[in-house]
């Protein structure tokens, strides 16, 4: 049954079968080839006709599927051939947005004046309009909202995402404004590539699937980064601050200070010195800081001397930290410490990941003991039994 003026087949229910999974239909193209112009779509009839069952049978209000701005979204969306040349040409612009992003360093030109900064802001914009206008033209063929249109594709979600940042950052530019949060969203636009790429969205989506399944290796490793945490808290919360100062009752004669608060190796204290409080039995001690060094010489001088014109020699003022005692500074910037559980569960990453774990252990038994050297052996072997566990339970699931 057709019309006179827009000729469409109908009971062809068997064209949307794999509409959901890739958009593109066996008999889709000799199908599209029947509609013709549509001139005459607001008849009686053409309202009736629905040539495919699986599609919107209206879109943005108006267009219906023999409409013939939607028809030709529709011929474009389900022609096999048509299909397969864009999804390479949307390849090679997901690479030539990678080497793009590869190129672009903000740091060099600020406000985008050279000659090389224009060329890669004219294909980024270039890239954009491209993937623009994809969005519309499949928004357009499949409907937005529904089972099987172009929202109802999780990867179609994050195209209309990255093309939605992409609008928000180019208006932002238009005012002048400097949004830095909105801009790396582009750098997201690679992942575009998994929707091309048949076997790569099969195993992302293989993998997005076992994860649910790993929630026992999950729950298991939340509780080694429960258990471990808490004792860290327990054993050494505030101890990593230790730092020798001088006695209560050090003075010193007018206009003279002492060169730092506490004893500091070296001057950004990115390493300091951590002493043992009198009730614990860490290896180090205010009595092991070492004579303080000028100009590569011992300084040897007390604090009397301080105001004698002495050439070639110094004040050992290290000497006068004998005082060990909880300050207020934690090493690195404040970043490795057990105070609390949300610091030590950033300290247990740092151990199991074995960068800097060595040196984090020396503080720990600096300030505390010598045999605190089996937590972090035993975090670690732990550590590495439940990512073994982890490995072969994707294995079983997969």
């Amino acid at each position: 049954m057709m019309t006179e003026d827009c000729p469409v087949p109908l009971g062809m229910s068997q064209v949307g079968a794999g509409l959901c999974e890739d958009f593109g239909l066996s008999q889709g193209d000799d199908i599209i080839e029947e509609v013709g112009p549509c001139d005459d779509a607001g008849s009686d009839l053409s309202t009736l006709v629905v040539p495919f069952p699986e599609l919107a049978p209206v879109v943005f209000f108006c267009l219906k599927q023999t409409t013939c701005p939607r028809s030709w979204c529709i011929r474009m969306v389900l022609n096999i051939c048509f299909l397969t040349w864009f999804e390479r040409i949307s390849i090679m612009v997901i690479l030539l947005n990678c080497v793009t992003l590869g190129m672009y360093q903000p740091c060099e030109n600020i406000d985008c004046t050279s000659e090389r900064c224009q060329i890669l802001q004219a294909f980024d914009a270039f890239i954009y309009i491209f993937f623009a206008l994809e969005m519309v033209v499949k928004m357009v063929a499949l409907g937005i909202f529904g089972h099987c249109c172009y929202l109802g594709d999780t990867w179609n979600r994050l195209d209309f995402f990255i093309v939605m940042a992409g609008i928000v950052e180019y208006s932002l530019d238009l005012q002048n404004i400097n949004f830095s949060a909105i801009r790396t969203v582009r750098v997201l636009r690679p992942l575009k590539a998994i929707n091309r790429v048949p076997s790569m969205r099969i195993l992302v989506n293989l993998l997005l699937d076992t994860l649910p399944m790993l929630g026992n290796v999950l729950l298991l490793c939340f509780f080694v980064f429960f258990i471990f945490g808490i004792i860290g808290v327990q054993l050494w919360a505030g101890l990593l601050r230790n730092r020798c100062y001088p006695e209560e009752n050090f003075t010193l004669t007018s206009g003279i200070t002492l060169p730092t608060p506490y004893y500091q190796p070296e001057e950004d204290d990115e390493r300091p010195f951590i002493c043992s409080l009198a009730q614990d039995n860490g290896i180090m001690s205010c009595s092991d800081v070492p004579a303080r060094r000028e100009g590569g010489r011992e300084c040897c001088l007390d604090k009397e001397d301080a105001l004698a014109s002495t050439v070639g020699l110094c004040v050992n003022w290290n000497q006068y930290y004998t005082r060990c005692h909880t300050g207020h500074t934690n090493p690195h910037k404040g970043a490795i410490n057990f105070d609390n559980i949300g610091y030590a569960w950033i300290v247990i990453f740092q151990v199991i990941t074995l960068e800097g774990w060595v040196e984090i252990m020396y503080y720990v038994m600096d300030a505390h003991s010598f045999y605190n050297f089996i937590y972090f052996i035993f975090l670690i072997i732990v550590s590495f039994y439940t990512l073994l566990c982890m490995c072969s339970e994707m294995k079983h699931v997969s």
